[in-house]
């Protein structure tokens, strides 16, 4: 099978409130709506057009994709997934390895540290280093790192992923 390239776009989910039902329920903070929507018109910006989304079924990470989705303006429906709220960043790396071979941009949205974690571990050294340095520097609510990605998604791996962009969302 021919190599493509790729774009993973891994996010943080915005500013939550500090407390809810449970922390799987607790609600994006109404900065945290504003951040999302910020951080979606970056995207825009850059060119991202996602045609398959990983969410955690958190509530703040489902309300933060809704909020980014429409400020970019993106009609996926994403695939929401109960593991991704508690897994490490190996598990993580795993079920992007499962994303349909047709996608060619992919959208995690989930938690710290695994969403820091991955990040970093995904980052080859070779692409931005000003946002390399920036991503590595801190990892805060509404981060949003872009990478850009030369193979199938069964072969992503530690290390194989070039940082194209880096931004925080701030309403």
């Amino acid at each position: 099978m021919q190599q493509q390239s790729r774009v993973v776009v891994v996010v943080r989910h915005a500013s939550a409130e500090q407390v809810g039902p449970t922390d799987a329920e607790r609600e994006l903070a109404p900065g945290g709506h504003d951040d999302a929507r910020d951080a979606g018109r970056w995207l825009a910006a850059q060119g991202v057009q996602p045609d398959h989304a990983w969410v955690s079924a958190a509530t703040r990470t489902v309300q933060t994709w809704r909020c980014l989705a429409d400020a970019a303006g993106w009609g996926i429906e994403p695939e929401v997934d109960r593991g991704l709220y508690s897994a490490g960043p190996e598990t993580a790396l795993d079920l992007m390895r499962s994303t349909p071979d047709e996608a060619r941009t992919l959208v995690v949205v989930g938690h710290n540290p695994t969403i820091a974690y991955l990040a970093s571990m995904l980052d080859d050294g070779h692409g931005d280093q000003g946002a390399s340095a920036l991503m590595t520097s801190g990892f805060p609510a509404g981060a949003v790192t872009v990478f850009a990605f030369d193979g199938n998604w069964g072969d992503l791996d530690p290390a194989s992923c070039r940082v194209v962009g880096f931004h925080v969302g701030r309403g």
